[in-house]
């Protein structure tokens, strides 16, 4: 009898997580729902949810940082999950007037942000249980990045087609990545990010230069990476020692950061 009361009680729970249509706002917010054993529930995703590569099925509400009300709505959500990053906030506002439920995740260039993501995400859900499973797998998996340091500059730099490089310096999602694998940041003085310029990149002399793949394919190739301002001159750039990167992985401290954590540090590690 109590089993039957007790599965009574949670019945409209039940109904409740079955019914969902959710839309998720964040690259890192979407790795997480399809971690969680949630993509049934997706109904639309914002154009920086790319993996796994059939959250891309989905329809595309628009670029996280460009968003509008209309193109949320269409899709008849129930609920929204919303990077911290997600913008116009008067967007999200209006999406929240209209009667769904708008659930902020939160977001901060440290790994720690990991944990509360997941815990946020699986409440939203209704799956505690497998967010629990996930935070454990997550908190093992940053546990097992080496702590030694290891005397390596790094230098990331931001590139996206029509934008001139950017170097990373502190207070970036990169300088966090760089950090935490046990290396250095070969930008040193400044914060975020900031054009590169040829004495800058020479006097910060990188062993490794890391930039996104698609940084890479904006600039015609690796061959245009050594093009760079001052990237001939420094131990990278003799040595041609680059690391392509999936940024959102590095970067956007969601599942798979750990694991581009680990081999950014075991390129380091190969350097001369």
């Amino acid at each position: 009898m109590k089993t039957l009361v007790a599965l009574m009680a949670a019945l409209p729970l039940l109904a409740g997580a079955a019914t969902q249509k959710v839309v998720s706002l964040g690259g890192d917010v979407t790795e997480i729902v399809y971690a969680l054993g949630a993509q049934s529930a997706l109904v639309a995703r914002d154009s920086t949810s790319m993996w796994p590569p059939e959250a891309t099925r989905l329809p595309d509400v628009g670029y996280l940082r460009q968003l509008n009300a209309e193109g949320i709505l269409a899709t008849s959500p129930t609920i929204v999950l919303a990077s911290v990053q997600a913008q116009p906030s008067l967007a999200l506002k209006q999406v929240s007037q209209n009667g769904v439920t708008v659930v902020t995740v939160p977001g901060s260039n440290d790994v720690s942000v990991i944990d509360q993501k997941i815990q946020v995400i699986a409440a939203a859900l209704h799956k505690e249980a497998e967010g629990e499973k996930l935070r454990k797998q997550m908190q093992a998996q940053l546990a097992a990045l080496p702590t030694t340091p290891l005397n390596k500059r790094v230098l990331f730099i931001l590139s996206h087609g029509g934008m001139s490089a950017m170097a990373a310096g502190q207070q970036t999602g990169a300088d966090t990545a760089i950090r935490a694998a046990g290396l250095q940041n070969a930008m040193q003085g400044f914060n975020r990010y900031q054009p590169l310029s040829q004495e800058g990149v020479i006097a910060s002399q990188p062993d490794l230069i890391v930039i996104s793949q698609d940084g890479v394919k904006s600039m015609g190739g690796e061959e245009g990476v050594w093009k760079l301002p001052g990237i001939s001159q420094t131990p990278a750039g003799r040595h041609k020692q680059v690391l392509l990167v999936d940024d959102m992985a590095l970067l956007g401290f969601s599942i798979r950061t750990p694991e581009a954590i680990q081999q950014l540090r075991q390129k380091a590690e190969q350097l001369p």
